[in-house]
Formats: C-alpha cells, structure tokens, sequence
C-alpha cells in the first residue's frame, strides 16, 4: 500500500474540515499546507485515487469522490 506524507495527510484532514467560506479555506491551503490552491486542489485529486488516502480517511475521501464524480456527471 502507498503510503501518505505529513503534506498528504494535513490536506486530507484539511478537507475533513467545514468551510463556510472560499477565502478561509484557500488562506488555510496556503498556510497549512504550504501550497498554492491550484497545485492543492491538483494534488488532492490525484491522492483521492490512492489506497492509502482511503485508508486513512475512507469518509473524507468517499465524500470527495462522490463530489468530484457529480461535478464531472454535471460537466
């Protein structure tokens, strides 16, 4: 199993948390994480296909996933 890095695991517990705001959330993105929202938002993509981020946190990424297969569905 892959396994995730320190980056990969505080994007997913950033991603576990409530936003009622964009501007909050892509502050936190810069100041948590240490990237930009764009190469945040390509990264997470590509860690919501991996065995290691479900294990970590199968609620978080089955609620991503779900997100992002209706957003391409409403394309």
């Amino acid at each position: 199993m892959d396994s995730l890095t320190a980056q990969d695991r505080a994007m997913l517990d950033l991603e576990r948390e409530w936003w009622s705001t964009s501007g909050g959330k892509e502050t936190a993105i810069v100041e948590r994480v240490g990237l930009s929202p764009v190469r945040y938002y390509q990264r997470l993509n590509r860690l919501l296909d991996t065995a290691a981020a479900l294990a970590h946190d199968p609620v978080t990424v089955n609620r991503l996933r779900r997100t992002r297969a209706k957003g391409r569905a409403d394309g």
